[in-house]
């Protein structure tokens, strides 16, 4: 039997992160998940549809939308490789998102606890639980041999 805990849907999101990989986009992935089941999920999507809100989050919160039926998704969980930026954090917000789980840390944008924490700030109508570190060193490793791939192209080009 499977146990489908955060480490068990944090490996579905690293899947998604490696799709964005695959298409030279930074690998970040993202799903959100009720009662068990994925409603929605995504990869970073930017570069190739030039488009500056295409992050993960964003995506895998539109499909899972569209799914329900409903901008609510009370009860829902998201989980993403990285730390969301300030606005993937509003969109989980605006969507009544209960929790988040992210992978690394993002101490130059993070919205979850490291630059910013719009969690659970009281001046807004709603509060989401973060749950950081799931993963950390795959989801931290992932971004990482990206990135130092991408400065070894420009290198030699």
């Amino acid at each position: 039997m499977i146990i489908k805990d955060d480490n068990y849907w944090m490996g579905i999101a690293l899947r998604e992160a490696r799709k964005a990989a695959a298409r030279s986009e930074v690998p970040i992935g993202a799903l959100v998940v009720r009662d068990g089941a994925v409603l929605g999920r995504g990869y970073n999507l930017r570069e190739a549809s030039r488009d500056p809100v295409a992050h993960a989050e964003i995506i895998a919160i539109r499909k899972a939308a569209k799914k329900e039926e409903s901008w609510r998704l009370i009860g829902a969980t998201l989980y993403v490789t990285l730390e969301p930026c300030i606005m993937c954090m509003g969109a989980m917000l605006l969507a009544r998102i209960d929790r988040v789980v992210f992978g690394c840390h993002d101490p130059k944008g993070g919205a979850a606890g490291s630059l910013y924490d719009l969690s659970d700030d009281d001046r807004l109508n709603h509060s989401i639980k973060v749950t950081p570190g799931v993963r950390e060193a795959e989801c931290a490793s992932i971004l990482s041999d990206f990135f130092a791939a991408l400065r070894m192209e420009k290198k030699k080009g």
